[in-house]
């Protein structure tokens, strides 16, 4: 492997995984805001499931905090001409994401995590919409960050080759950023919810800490539902158009749409065999994908085939899949928490057995689903690290070498793997716990007896 093939891997595989907990934060602070507001409301059991979801809330914050630091040191050992000819753009975002988001969330987080007496129900109210605040402001800046590679806005090109800011108001209000910072926080929300919803299922499962595991999934499959609504409509329907627009080549190899055509399909299912260059055993709809991209069933889609091979994202099978996996579990989201939504309006959610099983299987799902979606746009986006303003190669450290970003790639998978183990021991403990101090009659027969047991 080349040296920028290797310095893409580790940014790829540190970032994935320091993602893992963002998300999950982002969108549990959105839950315990909600729950929080339902406790102002005089509802205890609301306050006792926020006593509970803040201990994993400081847990994965800490985490979040822990992994995201190799990042921004990469920039500087394994990117070092992109940070200097970028600095002067992605050094504003990334400045104030620190400044003014996580020093807000980390403030407020003590007073979330122990200050309730001391500050009164009000002041506790205040302290988890200012984490929620801070969170989902940090993920702005990332975001503005990201768009401004994916859709560079508001510069100008210095004759050394470096991007000057013209238009800071340019760059916070990229379009791109506005429409994919709509659709990755649904995404986070996502995840939030589902583990909210999978833990609470998992307690009912076992006829524990029913009335606070009834809130839990109460709570979290509304959200849940609302958002995975809005990650597909509109927000995925936006997200989609832009790319098409902006990076049609990007859209090309997403859909694994290979020739040019009128009507042309929208493709469910299919392998792409990049020697033909068609799908393999595709299941699709005929004229879906120039309706969609276009509102006409008869309108020209571009095909992968008529762009120039060096614009092509170097491995598009694995845009193809990303992609269509993002699409698939987020089609079962819809489908997983608007049945149990349903139930839940009637009644009988807390019984459905087999739909207990399902939320609580599907927790590890929206982490895929978000993993595979941030694939899809950073590969999607090669081979151009600031699209068509500078290659990803010209932006690697050339005098880094592949063996010397290997060497550290193995370190820092040992060490995540270390701190894996920490949060799951942690974690599962504060499960063990349960959200109560003391053992609550069941209201409800067992329904797992001795097989979690």
């Amino acid at each position: 492997m080349e040296a920028v093939d290797v310095h893409r891997l580790q940014f790829g595989f540190t970032a994935a995984f320091h993602y893992l907990f963002p998300q999950f934060t982002m969108g549990l602070a959105l839950v315990i805001l909600v729950l929080k507001t339902m406790a102002l409301r005089g509802d205890e059991e609301a306050n006792r499931a926020v006593h509970f979801w803040v201990k994993i809330f400081g847990l994965s914050f800490a985490l979040g905090v822990v992994t995201g630091i190799p990042m921004e040191f990469q920039f500087g050992t394994n990117w070092a001409p992109f940070s200097r000819a970028s600095g002067g753009i992605i050094g504003q975002t990334l400045a104030m994401e620190g400044v003014f988001a996580f020093f807000l969330e980390a403030a407020f987080l003590y007073f979330l995590l122990y200050g309730e007496h001391s500050i009164g129900q009000r002041g506790h109210w205040l302290a988890a919409l200012l984490v929620f605040v801070g969170s989902w402001l940090s993920g702005y800046f990332i975001i503005c960050t990201n768009a401004w590679m994916q859709h560079p806005v508001g510069f100008e090109q210095q004759p050394d080759g470096s991007a000057r800011l013209t238009s800071l108001w340019a760059l916070l209000s990229n379009h791109w950023a506005l429409v994919q910072y709509l659709h990755n926080m649904s995404g986070a929300a996502i995840t939030g919810s589902f583990v909210v919803a999978g833990i609470g299922a998992f307690y009912l499962l076992r006829g524990e800490h029913f009335a606070n595991a009834r809130r839990f999934v109460s709570v979290a499959v509304v959200i849940g539902t609302a958002a995975s609504l809005v990650a597909a409509f509109p927000t995925g329907d936006w997200e989609a158009k832009l790319v098409y627009h902006h990076q049609p080549v990007t859209f090309a190899a997403m859909e694994g749409h290979f020739q040019t055509e009128d009507s042309a399909a929208m493709v469910f299912i299919g392998q792409p065999n990049m020697e033909t260059l068609h799908l393999d055993n595709p299941v699709k709809a005929p004229g879906l994908l120039s309706f969609l991209t276009h509102q006409r069933w008869n309108a020209p889609v571009k095909g992968l085939a008529d762009f120039p091979r060096e614009e092509w994202p170097q491995f598009v099978p694995l845009v193809y899949y990303s992609y269509h996996i993002m699409a698939g579990l987020g089609t079962l989201f819809i489908g997983l928490m608007g049945l149990s939504l349903f139930f839940l309006w009637r009644g009988t959610l807390f019984t459905k057995r087999w739909l207990l099983w399902g939320l609580m299987l599907a927790m590890p799902f929206p982490f895929i689903a978000n993993t595979v979606g941030w694939m899809t746009a950073e590969a999607g986006r090669q081979p151009w690290i600031i699209y068509g303003v500078m290659k990803t190669a010209q932006g690697s450290s050339q005098n880094v070498s592949s063996g010397n970003v290997g060497f550290t790639l193995l370190g820092f998978m040992g060490l995540y793997l270390l701190l894996a183990l920490v949060y799951f021991a942690l974690f599962l403990k504060v499960i063990g716990e349960g959200p109560e101090s003391g053992p609550v009659r069941s209201e409800v027969k067992p329904m797992m007896e001795g097989s979690i047991r």
